[in-house]
């Protein structure tokens, strides 16, 4: 009898409205019960500032990894998760908002997609320490599918992290002293 290979998948969840850490379980749940899908592995929940719109509540960010049966498509992937997203009440008000729920398709196995539905890998993960500090924690030896380390890609960026907190850009909010710092390259603790 011949083993189905199963496709890992990533998979970005993110939340900042009502209780953000409740929205990523429930949105975990739904991938979870999808038909085919197995094996969810979940990083540490991080506390992102936002990007973008900055006056909004911090994000609560998790990565994880499923195993999927080949059967799916990353384009029908992607169309359950924002079911997941609209069941879970997400409104797409404001592009960078506030959000109940965000379910952003990162990688589908080593596939690569540019349609107007998806483009895979995620065109803005190698940007955001919020996506690559959880994806090293879960893998991290992973690749993108041109075989560029996801590590490497994190050592390029711009990013402060305490435990479970992740500042980004030119400069962050010094959480003891109020003072506005610079962000220096790989603070990563």
């Amino acid at each position: 009898m011949k083993t189905i290979q199963k496709i890992p998948v990533y998979i970005g969840l993110g939340s900042n409205q009502g209780r953000p850490e409740e929205n990523l379980g429930r949105a975990k749940g739904h991938i979870q019960s999808m038909t085919g899908v197995g094996t969810v592995v979940s990083s540490s929940v991080y506390y992102t500032e936002p990007q973008g719109v900055k006056d909004q509540p911090w994000f609560a960010n998790q990565i994880l990894r499923v195993l999927c049966h080949p059967a799916w498509t990353p384009e029908l992937f992607m169309r359950h998760l924002l079911d997941i997203e609209h069941m879970l009440g997400r409104k797409r008000n404001m592009h960078w908002g506030p959000r109940r729920i965000d379910c952003d398709l990162l990688l589908f196995g080593r596939q690569v997609v540019n349609s107007s539905e998806l483009v895979l890998p995620h065109p803005r993960m190698t940007e955001r320490a919020f996506v690559l500090v959880p994806l090293v924690e879960l893998t991290p030896d992973l690749c993108l599918p041109n075989g560029t380390r996801i590590k490497d890609c994190l050592q390029n960026l711009v990013y402060r992290r305490e435990g479970r907190r992740i500042w980004q850009g030119e400069r962050y909010r010094d959480q003891y002293s109020g003072a506005v710092r610079p962000v220096h390259q790989n603070m990563a603790s």
